[in-house]
């Protein structure tokens, strides 16, 4: 079996700890680690003193080999699963022993560790056995830091050696493990390791650069030093632009041991550095080559590393620009890294450890490295009960960005395993910051559970449940911290603010807003992490999240036979929540709000998954497209009686006017379709293929075209969002011409809808400052729409080209500002959702399997820039005090309700939402009319026209002068 401790996500990897204490001052002994020819050391693996070991990021390496078998490339080694490998030649002909892999990560670091993944498939043919490892500067000189032979088992195998700076990283086979003497050998994953240093401080630094942007948009060099993401040096852009090549130049005050940089580029894409170098000196005149490379094109923190060397001045060179956009440099950060050596010592505290001669359950256990030892609570004598904590101090702040925890790794036994829990970081070990909460799912799997950087000494892990209620104790075998090189602090939070991790026990592909509460209902597949392989086994793993309490509880649905991956999504007149399609293509399950429960619908006519539906303004619901199952091509439109729970086909609304022109064919082409709901049951439909089109949906049906959406080609997993629905405002944003693998693109049009069947007018607006597609957009209460996650070039199930950055779209102005960066990529199968106290919930990613990086366990909370004064200081919110609404807070169309707040207010509501794969139907804005009387007395009403305010739950907000809403009142319009 493969342990789970191999399946660390892509950046970072957690740290071993090389003297550990338990609260009974208990101590790990010490390991050499032997570097050139001799021993090494495999898995379980325990650092010496001061090694504190990461995985680098692997974007933009290169790998090349000897020898390979088609279908195995050498590439396989860094695509983030062991169920994909490089094999050399095996056929036609075996290419003998020995055989070698190079490394090219593209710029130069200081490494001390590289870690081997052998393939996970089971099979032992060609895994290696003698070996050694070799580093190189220039590719040509190679200096051998490790040799020995490998064990013949699926263990991740590391070693590790004395700090050496290089570019290239050689290893090479020379007998494989299992003796039988074919020449050909597997390696399924390589990793290269760093240690992580802190940096150096920056309050005594001047710095300088060639050129700086002038106000009224003045960028200074100091503004990459002030700890700030949002803030940004650059060249100058406004008039003239000089040309290549580019300098900022530190003076640290006084000479300093310096043994890397780090850089994070500008908010936006232009001005990222490609190619560059960096210099040192001693008097600022004289400058001394140190290291040079190039850095990809994406808006990830890139560093490298170098040999330690004591300097005052340190000068980076940037020589071109990522993407060619201009000759313009940007950085948001640049820091320099620690070179000293100071050794770590990390100790742990528990509240309760079995010590028996007969059962090992110490502390120190869960941080050997070895995944067949554990900690254990005392579960037979003086057992506690829950919580239970587990406290490192890592004797140093660091910038601490996750944790891992691995459950105990005896086969069969899971008890002990950790399910609700709470993860704080503190400085001094007695304030504590929450960062993040949630539930694990019940397996021997590894959990990661990741937030954006904060600065800590202490991390303590405080377990609440066990996560199959099988006793008081808690068990890991494995718990470590996740940090990162260098620490930015937090977005100002006029520009918004992230909120800590939500854990979940799956990936969250689909979510509902549950109609008539605050809670969140998130769901997966059949499994929790994999939508694939399920062969339509009829059941669903959901979870349900409680903002109030911050708990979340999981369930599994089995009663209504269906698979809900990939389905459409609707929210009922009735407050229900209709899911129709998926991997069980022809079933319908209904969520209950009121019992917790789920029914089964009425059956689909045509089996469909991937496709999208919508509530109609007569309470019936429409669905449309669907290829990817049930059968390809044909998936014409269906409409749901709510009243009879049956579905029937529309004739006259045929998919293919809906079209894309997707290089993958019709089971693309079909796909997430933009839907809004208007006047007597029709259909506008926006995109995402650039012909848009009206439905109506009585009898059999009809379809006009609509036109183009401007100059706007197909638009794949790009969305739309009805920002005002009684203008009928639409923004379209982003997208890819192709579902996979394909260029994204920036363009936003504005969309105005007239009557039924009529043209709708087309604005092209400025682009975006992204080009993205699988991002999710969400109208917030004051009109302006939230845009966050997505990638830069469209990949499945890839974290590649991440675009952490999200934007607010701003209807007055028509524009684009860049908001608080977030620290979770959130791309394909992510989800976005508004809240009824106005914050918005952003989570998954993934669902890939076990071994795929791209699986995000997780959501987080982004409290919009609204909720804080241009002073930062959190806003005050207005109170709606009292309302006139009816049992139930039914209220009809055209009706008015009476609502006192506690301070002048005009009005909005937004309906409950519905999302998974960048889709969500139900939400839509509506700017309310009022009648202010005295005492804040408000006569608010409702509009009468049912494809404005489609019948259902929403969400009424005041907003004060400020712009600043209340926690919503959520009304049900009948």
């Amino acid at each position: 079996m493969l342990h789970p401790v191999s399946h660390i996500p892509f950046i970072l990897l957690s740290i071993y700890c090389a003297q550990i204490a338990t609260a009974l001052t208990h101590k790990l002994p010490s390991r050499d680690i032997r570097t050139g020819t001799g021993t090494e050391q495999y898995e379980p693996t325990v650092p010496g003193a001061g090694t504190a070991p990461i995985q680098l990021d692997r974007a933009g390496w290169t790998v090349t080999a000897d020898s390979f078998q088609p279908g195995c490339e050498p590439q396989k080694v860094l695509d983030g699963t062991g169920d994909t490998w490089w094999e050399t030649q095996f056929s036609p002909t075996m290419a003998p022993l020995p055989h070698n892999l190079v490394i090219d990560m593209k710029n130069s670091h200081l490494i001390n560790g590289f870690q081997m993944l052998p393939r996970q498939d089971g099979h032992p043919s060609g895994n290696i056995g003698q070996h050694t490892i070799e580093v190189s500067l220039d590719g040509g000189t190679w200096t051998q830091v490790g040799s020995g032979t490998y064990v013949n088992d699926q263990a991740r195998k590391t070693t590790f050696f004395q700090n050496i700076p290089a570019r290239y990283v050689r290893l090479t086979a020379q007998s494989t493990a299992e003796g039988l003497g074919y020449p050909y050998v597997t390696v399924g994953e390589i990793h290269i390791l760093v240690g992580p240093k802190p940096t150096l401080p920056r309050e005594n630094w001047q710095v300088t650069a060639d050129s700086e942007n002038p106000l009224p948009n003045q960028h200074r060099a100091v503004e990459a030093t002030d700890g700030a993401s949002t803030t940004y040096w650059s060249t100058q852009f406004d008039g003239p632009s000089p040309a290549f090549p580019h300098t900022f130049t530190i003076d640290q005050g006084s000479a300093m041991a310096v043994s890397g940089l780090t850089y994070l580029g500008p908010p936006t894409s232009k001005g990222r550095i490609g190619q560059y170098n960096i210099q040192t000196s001693t008097d600022g005149n004289t400058w001394t080559p140190l290291t040079a490379g190039t850095w990809t094109d994406d808006d990830r923190p890139k560093s490298t590393g170098f040999a330690p060397t004591t300097v005052r001045y340190v000068r980076l060179t940037a020589l071109t620009e990522a993407g060619n956009r201009g000759p313009i440099t940007a950085a948001s950060e640049i820091s320099l890294v620690d070179g000293s050596s100071q050794a770590t010592d990390f100790t742990v505290t528990a509240d309760s450890e079995e010590t028996s001669s007969t059962d090992d359950g110490r502390a120190i256990n869960a941080l050997d490295g070895d995944p067949d030892s554990f900690w254990k609570t005392k579960s037979v004598k003086g057992a506690s009960e829950y919580p239970h904590f587990f406290k490192i101090d890592m004797q140093a702040s660091y910038a601490v960005r996750g944790l891992s925890y691995l459950p105990r790794q005896t086969p069969g036994n899971q008890q002990g395993n950790i399910g609700q829990h709470l993860i704080e970081v503190s400085i001094d070990g007695t304030s504590w910051t929450a960062v993040a909460r949630g539930t694990w799912e019940d397996d021997s799997r590894m959990k990661i559970s990741n937030w954006r950087a904060v600065m800590g000494r202490f991390l303590r892990l405080t377990a609440l449940t066990e996560a199959g209620n099988r006793g008081p104790w808690a068990i890991a075998a494995e718990i470590q911290p996740i940090i990162q090189s260098t620490f930015l602090a937090p977005a100002p939070e006029s520009q918004g603010q992230w909120g800590e991790t939500i854990n979940l026990p799956l990936v969250p592909v689909a979510a509902a807003l549950v109609p008539g509460t605050s809670k969140v209902l998130v769901w997966s597949a059949w499994n929790a992490d994999k939508f694939a392989d399920g062969n339509g086994n009829g059941k669903t793993v959901t979870a349900t999240y409680d903002p109030s309490s911050g708990i979340v509880t999981q369930s599994t649905v089995t009663n209504t036979g269906h698979d809900m991956f990939c389905p459409g999504i609707s929210l009922s007149k009735s407050g229900l929540v209709i899911v129709a399609g998926g991997n069980n293509a022809d079933k319908t399950s209904i969520y209950h709000p009121d019992s917790h429960t789920w029914s089964s619908g009425g059956q689909l006519v045509l089996p469909r998954g991937y496709n999208s539906q919508v509530t109609l303004s007569n309470g019936g619901v429409f669905t449309i497209g669907g290829s990817f199952t049930g059968g390809q091509g044909g998936k014409n439109g269906e409409y749901y009686d709510p009243v009879a729970n049956t579905w029937s086909l529309r004739p006259g609304c045929p998919v293919a006017p809906i079209l894309t022109e997707d290089h993958q064919g019709i089971w693309r082409q079909d796909n997430h379709a933009w839907l809004f709901a208007r006047e007597n049951g029709s259909v506008f439909q926006a995109g995402p293929s650039k012909n848009m089109n009206w439905f109506t949906t009585a009898d059999q049906g009809s379809t006009t075209p609509a036109g183009t959406r401007g100059n706007d080609g197909d638009a794949m997993n790009g969305n739309a969002v009805m920002y005002n629905a009684v203008a009928g405002k639409v923004l379209s944003i982003g997208g890819a011409m192709h579902y996979d693998d394909s260029y994204t693109t920036s363009n936003a049009h504005i969309i105005t809808l007239g009557p039924p069947g009529s043209m709708p007018n087309i604005t092209t607006i400025g682009s975006a400052h992204y080009a993205r597609a699988f991002h999710n957009s969400v109208v917030l209460p004051d009109g302006k729409v939230f845009i966050v996650g997505g990638v830069n070039y469209a990949r499945v199930f890839s974290d590649d080209t991440s675009i952490l950055y999200p934007e607010l779209f701003d209807p007055a102005t028509n524009s684009f500002t860049v908001v608080a960066p977030m620290a979770i990529p959130r791309n394909y199968h992510s989800v976005a959702l508004l809240l009824t106290d106005g914050t918005v919930f952003v989570g998954g990613g993934g669902l890939c399997g076990v071994n795929c990086t791209a699986n995000h366990y997780d959501a987080q909370i982004f409290r919009p820039p609204y909720l804080f004064n241009y002073d930062q200081s959190v806003a005050t919110r207005p109170k709606i005090l009292s309302t006139s609404l009816e049992k139930n807070n039914n209220v009809k169309l055209g009706s008015g309700i009476t609502v006192t707040t506690d301070g002048p207010a005009s009005f909005s509501m937004m309906r409950f939402g519905s999302a998974t794969h960048s889709v969500n139907t139900d939400q839509r804005r509506v700017p309310l009319a009022s009648i202010t009387g005295g005492g804040n007395i408000n006569q608010v009403l409702i509009p009468k026209e049912p494809g404005v305010a489609v019948p259902g739950w929403w969400m009424l907000f005041a907003i004060n002068p400020q712009g600043v809403p209340s926690v919503a009142t959520t009304i049900n319009i009948q």
